[in-house]
Order: structure tokens, then sequence, then C-alpha cells
């Protein structure tokens, strides 16, 4: 806070950086059952920290809490989860090599320390990182059928050194090619648009020419498959406009 309301001496100039938060309080949107289903989603959660945290997942204590409701008990998800300074990352955006120097220069943070990395290295480590980033999905995707929501806006988080973290790992959803489409509980296909956000990360941060050749990928990129998971996906955002 002092930093905050008085300033700081960033060459020869007086700043004033916002004061940035430890720990962020994460409510999870699942409702459960009963506790064995609200322990299978906390394994979950898990899951997506054994194969990204620490470098790629912001880690998280996850507790459960009880309320009252209409007479009733529901069980609560809640997450304490380490702050992640930085920018969106969103993967249907352009992510050439000068998207990427702009998405660094506003998420650079006013501390002299992180100014003597050149951008040319920071847009250099973000290849790397994503690179480990994509390695670690798809490991987790080979190895247990999950995959995080990588879809969600605001769910991956740049930082001006260009380090990729995945900070909303409260929608794991299973993976399968087979019909029909998963869909989470509000009617989201979220599986299908979390693949499609890695193969467009891998094309235009790694150089994948072609994504949906590659057998990891093509059950899912199939143009049919894709058309329907579009339409899910309008169907979903009008259905949200009008509970509003």
């Amino acid at each position: 806070m002092k930093r905050e309301t008085q300033g700081i001496r960033v060459d020869d100039q007086i700043l004033f950086p916002r004061a940035r938060p430890v720990k962020m309080l994460r409510l999870f949107r699942a409702r459960f059952e009963n506790l064995q289903k609200a322990l299978e989603e906390i394994g979950r959660v898990k899951l997506v920290i054994r194969y990204l945290a620490p470098d790629h997942a912001a880690r998280s204590n996850e507790f459960l809490v009880t309320y009252r409701l209409r007479g009733g008990r529901e069980i609560l998800l809640c997450g304490l989860q380490e702050y992640v300074p930085g920018e969106i990352l969103n993967p249907w955006a352009p992510l050439d090599a000068q998207a990427l120097g702009e998405i660094l220069t506003r998420s650079e943070p006013l501390f002299p320390g992180n100014r003597s990395i050149s951008l040319a290295q920071r847009i250099k480590n973000v290849t790397g990182h994503v690179r480990s980033f994509v390695a670690g999905v798809r490991k987790m995707i080979t190895q247990t059928a999950h995959i995080p929501d990588l879809a969600g806006i605001g769910n991956l988080i740049l930082s001006s050194e260009g380090h990729l973290k995945l900070v909303d790992i409260n929608n794991i959803s299973p993976v399968s090619p087979e019909e029909p489409i998963f869909k989470d509980e509000h009617g989201y296909p979220v599986c299908d648009k979390s693949i499609e956000a890695l193969a467009l990360l891998e094309k235009k941060i790694l150089g994948h020419p072609s994504p949906e050749n590659d057998r990891f990928y093509e059950a899912f990129l199939r143009p049919a498959r894709m058309q329907a998971v579009s339409e899910m996906v309008h169907a979903f955002t009008f259905s949200s406009h009008t509970m509003m």
C-alpha cells in the first residue's frame, strides 16, 4: 500500500503502481449432490495442479463449506488461489510476434527489474512457455482423458516476462471424441472449445501448420463437428443473454 500511495522512483520518474493481492478466493460454479461428488471434483482439480503447476497453473488450496438454502444444506467448493498478474491471452486473437509484443508491453509492471529483459527475449520466452504448456495439457489428456477450460475469457494469463499460466481451474471436463458432444452443466461444449484453443496455440505460436491433420486433434477439428460445436456455443450465448 505504501508503494501505491507514496509512489516509487523509476528512471527519475515517480510512479504509482497499484497494490497487488497475494491470494484470490475462488467460488466454484459446480453444485454437488453429496460430499463424495465434491471430493471427486477436488480430485479433478488436483489433476490440473499435477500436470501444469507451478509453472503453468495458478497454485490453489481447495476447501469445502456448507450453507443453508431453502431449509436444506448445500456444499460449496472454494479455492484460495495465488494471484497471477498479467494480460489475457486469447487463443482466437492474433498471436504473431507483433501482437505478442503488444500484450507483453501492456502487462509490463511498473518495476525497474523487469525492464532489463528485452522485448525480443520476452517474445522468445512466450514460445518456450507455450511449448511447455501445450506439452503438459496434451500429457494430461493422454493419461487422464481430462482437460481444463482453456476457452473461457481470462482463463489464460501472460505475464510481462512471457510466462503463460492457467488461472481458472474450476471447469475440468472429460475428453471424448465420441458422440454426443460433451457439454458442461451450463450447456457449453467446454471440451471441444478447449481442444480448439490448444490447437490454436500450437498453430499460431508454435508454428504447427495443420493441427487438424494431427491424430491428436483430428477427431475434434473435423468441419462437421466444429459446426455442431459452433451451434452449441450460439445456443449457450443466446440462453445466457436471455437469462440476464
